[in-house]
């Protein structure tokens, strides 16, 4: 006789494993402690076998009796349920381990020795906020490029322009790592390059008016903020290395005898030399006397185990009462003083871009690659401002270095 729900409720364990059948092979076991599964009782190839079906009441009397169905079909086909079950299982738990996320967090971690701990943290951040809830639990050999150009107008949707063409770009590096591991055949986002257009291009604020820049400097002086950060504001427009450069200087590879600060530009990988004004070696020196057991010049407020923060700057220029989205930012410093140095002491863009540590062809001879930034050092002294009342007099060249450290002198036409 068929089961019923009435029958399967009242139904009692007994000291031994009891079977109450249904036809077709289904039955249920209910076991001495009172569980009671779901079983198929059928014949394969000669050979009795049973499927588990699941467990009651989680799976009802009628849900057991279309898996009871599933399974004969396949049994009518030729196909073993078992062996079906058991291969359902595998591509499922191969599909957990190659999802786009465990995909994309097996090369964020790989990628993780190669790159600085701030871009791995705002990279991992895009993943987790912009695509994995999306993307994340997807079969990565599932994925398509419709699915990525769905997530990518997402995000540009909301005016990220410029990061939905980062992702997109990630997304890439993740299918390509998929296949260097053997778990993707094909990038689909390779086929979306240039889907998304490109942003308006955009710069930073940046002063560059030598009178408004003179402003600034005056400015300065005023700053009621730590004495760290007031140091880090009247560098930055004598050194105009990047922002992230400046924060991040240790004591150990600056010279104040020499006169120089030598370190590793973080976005070319190249060495980088940066002589030292007067001026920045009197503000330096200052400074060491409050930070010099630090390793790092610009030390953090809550531990001096890590640099300052990378938002300490603008927000002294805000302080300041500047606008860090129309007047200058941290990183303005330098289009000022490409700007000034170009436009005010005529020197040529090819120079100026050295000590900005942009990587320049080498067209300038024995300069190119290897500039030697203490050669390049005089004619940036040596020329006067057509905007200056006063300028220090013209430096003579020489081949002592004592010279040419007596020599860097700020001449900049704010000055």
């Amino acid at each position: 006789m068929p089961l019923t729900d009435v029958s399967i409720k009242n139904a009692k364990p007994d000291s031994k494993p009891l079977k109450l059948f249904d036809g077709g092979g289904l039955f249920m076991l209910i076991a001495p402690t009172g569980s009671k599964w779901w079983r198929l009782k059928y014949r394969f190839a000669g050979k009795e076998k049973l499927l588990a079906l699941g467990v009651y009441p989680e799976v009802g009397l009628s849900a057991a009796r279309k898996k009871r169905d599933q399974a004969r079909e396949k049994i009518a086909a030729g196909i073993d349920p078992s062996e079906a079950k058991k291969l359902e299982k595998r591509t499922a738990l191969l599909n957990a381990n190659n999802s786009f996320e465990a995909v994309t967090r097996d090369w964020l971690e790989e990628r993780k020795t190669v790159v600085e701990p701030a871009q791995h943290s705002k990279t991992l951040a895009r993943f987790e906020n912009d695509i994995f809830p999306w993307l994340g639990k997807r079969p990565i050999t599932q994925i398509d490029a419709p699915e990525i150009l769905t997530v990518l107008k997402r995000i540009d949707s909301r005016g990220a322009r410029y990061s939905a063409r980062r992702v997109r770009s990630e997304i890439s590096r993740v299918f390509r790592y998929a296949i260097k591991e053997g778990k993707a055949k094909s990038d689909p986002a390779k086929d979306l390059i240039g889907a998304i257009p490109p942003p308006l291009e955009t710069h930073f604020a940046a002063i560059t008016e030598p009178s408004k820049v003179a402003e600034m400097l005056r400015a300065f002086d005023g700053f009621s903020g730590t004495f760290s950060v007031l140091c880090a504001l009247k560098l930055a427009p004598l050194l105009f290395v990047r922002p992230g450069e400046l924060r991040k200087a240790e004591w150990n590879s600056i010279d104040l005898d020499r006169a120089e600060w030598r370190y590793r530009v973080s976005k070319t990988k190249t060495d980088h030399l940066v002589p030292l004004a007067t001026q920045a070696i009197s503000i330096l020196r200052e400074l060491h006397a409050l930070t010099g057991q630090s390793q790092y010049v610009f030390p953090g407020a809550r531990t001096a185990l890590r640099p300052m923060s990378d938002a300490a700057i603008n927000a002294a220029l805000k302080r300041l009462g500047y606008d860090t989205r129309t007047e200058i930012t941290g990183h303005g410093f330098r289009a000022m003083a490409r700007t000034i140095l170009h436009e005010e002491l005529q020197q040529k863009p090819e120079v100026i871009e050295h000590p900005l540590a942009h990587v320049v062809p080498d067209a300038l001879g024995a300069l190119g690659a290897a500039y030697n930034h203490l050669a390049l050092n005089f004619p940036l002294t040596e020329t006067s401002s057509p905007t200056r009342h006063q300028h220090n007099p013209p430096v003579a060249q020489s081949d002592d270095p004592s010279a040419a450290r007596n020599a860097r002198v700020h001449t900049a036409p704010w000055s």
